[in-house]
């Protein structure tokens, strides 16, 4: 039996601690705040989208960051054996679209609770209040930890599981970097990601809360496409948000900070150029001694009106059998390319989860363990690894910290 101390009370650091416990182990698990799983609490709006329904090909392809370094813990305790847990620990899942799973009851405190639950009947010991102030190494290998307020804890094992800088509120302080850092571990540059997008046309604030379906975005660099894809768009007070621009902001992150990007939104993929302008010309010829803005009630939501308007250079009171085939084609164009150009990113407080982190060339895939330090081992978002919105990121902390857990001899 080994004594196994595990920093962090995330999903990553609790069910390392429950892995390393049911394999038998002595489990401390520290948390520096009053309680476990504070991000867990506000994930997914509080509803925790604690895994995806997908095969294990489809989570590798949603990872953006070191795919190939998650083979062995995806394959060792994958997004099935995750869904299990929960539900033989009292806590029913369900399937949404986008095969995002979720607690039937739709409350995040439903998981904190299981995984509590099966921490107790594990065996662990859970300490709250409590902040790590450093690690202990000796002859290169861990040997304990050291608190803030100067109590030494030995141990033969420690999982880092402290999370990146995403949500600070919730302890996510960089604390695990540190540790990194002073036993000689390489920590990647650090970004927020999955995180909404500033913006620079005044327009775009006119549209704030407006949530636009099935749209195409395509994120450009000059001429080179950077992101390309469908889904759910929100503009906000500073610039545009929803699902589909917080999955870009994983893929553009670097980019983004050397100059501004352009966005192009497709208002109407599903429809060609041709199919587009016939369905304008039948509006029109339906409506045709009615002012334009009222003929694009069918076309566009109401919020958007007034600057597709102001953008078309059309008069919004003039008659619509006076607009000319130049101007309806202004329209058709900016209907396929409403244009909005990126100028940065929000900051860590809104960003979902951290691009970057502990570098995991430096780090054994089939364990979790450090090549540097031996016994010490590092699961969840502390390590450089991310993915895109829909359960994939938490899949990466349960599947991180199980196998750090359970490989512990």
């Amino acid at each position: 039996m080994s004594k196994v101390i595990v920093i962090g009370g995330g999903a990553a650091g609790c069910m390392a601690a429950i892995a390393a416990a049911e394999a038998g182990h002595q489990v401390r698990l520290l948390e520096k705040n009053e309680k476990l799983g504070k991000k867990i609490y506000i994930t997914g709006k509080g509803r925790c989208n604690l895994t995806n329904d997908c095969d294990i090909d489809t989570l590798l392809a949603n990872v953006v960051q070191n795919r190939k370094f998650l083979y062995s813990a995806f394959y060792a305790y994958d997004n099935r054996q995750v869904m299990d847990f929960f539900v033989q620990h009292g806590t029913k899942v369900k399937t949404e679209r986008g095969n995002r799973v979720f607690p039937v009851s739709d409350h995040a405190s439903d998981v904190i609770r299981a995984l509590r639950e099966a921490l107790l009947a594990a065996g662990v010991q859970i300490v709250l209040h409590t902040r790590v102030k450093k690690l202990l190494v000796e002859d290169g290998a861990v040997c304990g930890i050291c608190l803030s307020d100067g109590t030494k804890l030995d141990g033969d094992a420690v999982i880092v599981a402290t999370g990146g800088l995403s949500y600070p509120s919730t302890g996510s302080t960089g604390d695990g970097y540190r540790f990194a850092s002073e036993t000689g571990h390489r920590v990647t540059d650090c970004s927020p990601s999955l995180v909404p997008f500033e913006t620079q046309e005044p327009y775009v604030k006119q549209m704030q809360g407006l949530a636009l379906k099935n749209v195409q975005a395509t994120i450009r660099n000059g001429k080179k496409i950077l992101f390309q894809d469908f889904g759910e768009l929100l503009f906000t007070h500073f610039g545009v948000s929803g699902p589909l621009m917080l999955s870009a902001s994983s893929i553009v992150n670097k980019e983004i900070g050397k100059a501004p990007l352009s966005l192009t939104i497709d208002l109407k993929p599903a429809l060609t150029e041709e199919q587009l302008e016939r369905r304008i010309l039948r509006d029109f010829e339906e409506g045709a001694n009615r002012q334009f803005a009222n003929c694009l009630k069918k076309l566009f939501p109401s919020g958007m009106i007034p600057v597709m308007v102001e953008l078309c250079g059309i008069s919004g009171e003039r008659k619509v059998n006076t607009v000319t085939r130049e101007e309806r084609h202004r329209l058709l164009a900016l209907t396929k390319a409403f244009p909005v150009t990126l100028t940065g990113l929000r900051d860590y407080a809104e960003a979902i989860i951290t691009k970057g982190g502990v570098d995991v060339r430096q780090i054994d895939p089939s364990t979790m363990e450090s090549k540097l330090v031996k016994g010490l081992y590092f699961a969840g978002e502390v390590l450089d690894v991310d993915a895109l919105t829909g359960g994939f990121n938490l899949q990466i902390a349960w599947s991180t910290g199980h196998l750090a857990g359970s490989v512990i001899s």
